[in-house]
């Protein structure tokens, strides 16, 4: 088959080189100068490092080159795949700066901004198109020289230099922006409407999270819709040991990041830190915090931009306003395949606007059609690979996947349960933290295909280690000139 990939990042560079291995014809479109996704140069703010540590943020059979630090750069992570796309011979199929315009089906295939295609896979990321607040004001403030932007178009740290910077928001994004711009800015204020939990990168400054919450243990004491085995344990007779384990790691990071004498003591428990996302600690935030060089306005939000004073400034829901010659959002991203027609992308979507995607990557109600890395995970780039060979089994004919109304009714119900248990907030149905480890297990699953019992046993206690899983592929692929 001929096959058009649109993006480069992870899940983009992973798909083409397994459907290569596959004998198909693939094409990758990628609008930015370089591979990467939201590692690319054009998107890294200042300060951005990776969440996981690099024996786990990395493709089964590519590990990050040793020399790395534990936890590594954005540059380096757009290194790697860098040499990811050089070493399996990718960079011939990439088109850079080329951005998609419109992919329309065609009778058998796709017509992507005029080339025919046999099969389309998106592969444009969740966290590729910016969501900015529409807030009242902008044209006021930015006749006062003020900038208003989201936290991946800012990225040079010098254009912060001696400024009053406000950062809106609370998640990682926020808090590396805030200290980094922090060494440079006049002042930083960060406004964040809601506090979340987060987690030391090493609790207690010796365990490192990845023994935490990367197993399959730390996942199993968040509920599954589907709980099974000791699962089942820890939510029925043995929940009394899960809220203990949970309240012990509560205790620990409250006394480490002395939060409630910096008055930044999350409402709730810290199983909230699961609702959709985990996000660790920012090295330095709650010092800065505590000294006074990172101011934080918790529970609030900004309400307009304004001039005062023939500066930019913004104010708040309590009427406060405070001087800002930058306003940078770290407020998400909008979950959208915009090269799509209207029509095709409401066959996507349930009635809430999520996408209704069987295993986060194949539509109900359009064909030859295929998403990559709508699975966001701890484990992105390994749930990224493995729907990539999800994919390209099912290009063989060779998934023997459920009927499409029973698929649907899988669907709406996973998305009903998304729903309630993060209050909303999943990425449309994209983001499946913290379950990473289940969507790996059900799509190899489908694909008959895993680990042996050991290391499944191991995981339990381990962090699970894209490596052990290597050796997959291989498994699956044809033998060459196989493939339709």
């Amino acid at each position: 088959m001929r096959i058009a990939i649109v993006g480069a990042g992870f899940a983009g560079l992973s798909a083409a080189k397994v459907l290569t291995a596959f004998d198909h014809d693939v094409t990758v479109f990628e609008k930015a100068p370089d591979v990467g996704g939201v590692w690319s140069r054009t998107r890294r703010y200042p300060g951005l490092t990776t969440q996981n540590d690099r024996g786990t943020y990395c493709l089964s059979d590519f590990p990050m080159p040793r020399h790395y630090p534990e936890w590594p750069s954005g540059e380096q992570v757009q290194q790697y795949l860098q040499a990811y796309a050089e070493h399996f011979g990718l960079l011939e199929r990439i088109r850079l700066d080329t951005e998609v315009r419109s992919a329309v089906a065609r009778g058998d295939g796709w017509d992507v901004d005029g080339e025919a295609f046999d099969h389309l896979v998106v592969a444009n990321g969740i966290f590729s198109e910016p969501s900015l607040p529409d807030y009242p004001g902008v044209p006021e403030f930015t006749a006062a020289g003020g900038r208003l932007c989201h936290a991946s178009e800012f990225t040079e740290l010098d254009d912060a230099r001696g400024r009053d910077v406000v950062v809106v928001g609370y998640g990682k994004s926020s808090c590396d922006v805030a200290v980094a711009l922090s060494e440079v800015s006049s002042s930083t204020t960060v406004v964040a409407r809601e506090l979340l939990w987060k987690m030391p990168r090493k609790l207690g400054g010796v365990v490192n999270y990845k023994y935490l919450l990367l197993t399959r243990l730390g996942e199993g004491l968040f509920r599954y819709h589907t709980p099974v085995g000791f699962e089942q344990f820890l939510h029925g007779p043995g929940r009394p040991v899960r809220n203990g384990m949970l309240g012990s790691i509560q205790a620990l990071v409250t006394r480490q990041l002395k939060l409630a004498d910096v008055g930044l003591l999350p409402d709730g428990s810290i199983e909230r830190i699961a609702r959709s996302t985990v996000s660790l600690v920012t090295d330095g935030f709650f010092e800065k915090a505590a000294d006074g060089t990172i101011r934080v306005h918790r529970d609030t939000a900004i309400t307009r931009l304004l001039e005062k004073d023939g500066r930019g400034a913004v104010e708040l829901a309590d009427g406060t306003v405070l001087a800002a010659d930058v306003v940078i959002c770290g407020t998400g991203f909008q979950q959208r395949v915009p090269f799509l027609d209207q029509a095709t992308q409401a066959r996507l979507h349930d009635e809430r606007g999520n996408f209704a995607l069987f295993r986060q990557i194949l539509p109900h109600d359009v064909d030859r059609l295929t998403f990559c890395g709508y699975n966001s995970s701890f484990f992105s780039p390994l749930s990224a690979e493995i729907a990539a060979l999800w994919i390209a089994r099912h290009l063989q004919g060779e998934l023997d996947l459920p009927p499409v109304e029973e698929r649907r009714a899988s669907v709406a119900q996973r998305l009903r349960w998304m729903e309630e248990r993060t209050e909303g907030k999943h990425a449309r149905g994209t983001n499946i933290i913290p379950f990473s480890v289940h969507n790996i297990d059900e799509m190899l699953g489908d694909l008959g295909a895993g680990v042996g019992r050991l290391r499944r046993l191991a995981e339990w206690l381990l962090p699970l280690r894209p490596g052990a899983y290597a050796g997959i592929p291989g498994t699956l692929a044809p033998r060459r000139g196989t493939a339709a």
